[in-house]
């Protein structure tokens, strides 16, 4: 009881932060602190912020790149306006949304992608995480082809199995990749953010991350494994041809 007094409190806590700042949502100190850990949004960046409702992220997406940068957001759920960004609605996954992202982008590369995305959570555990796994494994594919030489990418995973596989399939692409959970964010024991530093694309392998990452979640989990026949035994039993007359 007294931990879960404490949990509330701190959820309580950053919520009242939140609408005192003026964000939208608590999430905007997960965005806040992995910034000043790691300092991955420079002023005049541009940035794709993935998952963005309720708005949270882009709000201090905006702040970071100031009047000279340029923020682009994308969500199923419609989102309202962000004073300094261009908010878009669709499923990132989705060609036409994928389109409209790169129109809006008009031929620029990222310096940063952020994400906070999650899929509908259906309460089966095992079924939910490894959609998010897949998920994060599609944003990559998608926006590592955009991200820029020496760019940053952050993304909430959760916990779980395959996690370190999908880590180990980003880590080509990067100098540094690690795990990092900001302080808003410890009252969920399953959430973590995967932050990835200096992208280097001449060492991108060409098989896909998801391709790769799935690859290794069947070896995990033994999906790879060709079962064998049962043993063969030997008989004394023989067949004997009747004698004809």
């Amino acid at each position: 009881m007294a931990d879960h007094w404490i949990e509330n409190h701190k959820r309580d806590s950053w919520r009242k932060q939140a609408k005192a700042s003026g964000y939208r949502a608590r999430s905007a100190f997960k965005l806040k602190q992995i910034q000043e850990r790691f300092g991955l949004v420079r002023h005049g960046d541009t940035v794709l912020d993935v998952g963005c409702h309720p708005g949270g992220w882009a709000q201090v997406a905006v702040e970071l790149v100031g009047p000279e940068g340029h923020v682009v957001g994308i969500d199923l759920e419609p989102c309202q306006p962000v004073e300094g960004a261009v908010l878009l609605t669709g499923d990132i996954t989705d060609s036409y949304t994928q389109e409209r992202i790169l129109e809006e982008l008009g031929g620029e590369l990222i310096n940063v992608i952020v994400s906070d995305i999650s899929p509908d959570i259906t309460g089966k555990w095992d079924m939910d995480q490894s959609v998010a796994m897949t998920l994060v494994a599609d944003v990559f594919d998608f926006s590592l082809p955009l991200l820029k030489k020496g760019g940053a990418f952050t993304t909430k995973l959760f916990q779980g199995i395959g996690v370190q596989e999908l880590i180990d399939a980003v880590k080509p692409h990067f100098s540094t990749v690690r795990r990092y959970s900001p302080d808003a964010s410890r009252n969920s024991s399953s959430e973590v953010y995967l932050v990835c530093r200096n992208h280097m694309p001449w060492k991108s392998p060409k098989q896909s991350i998801r391709e790769r990452y799935e690859e290794a979640v069947d070896v995990l989990v033994g999906g790879n494994e060709i079962e064998e026949g049962p043993a063969p035994t030997s008989t004394s039993f023989t067949v004997r041809r009747k004698k004809k007359d």
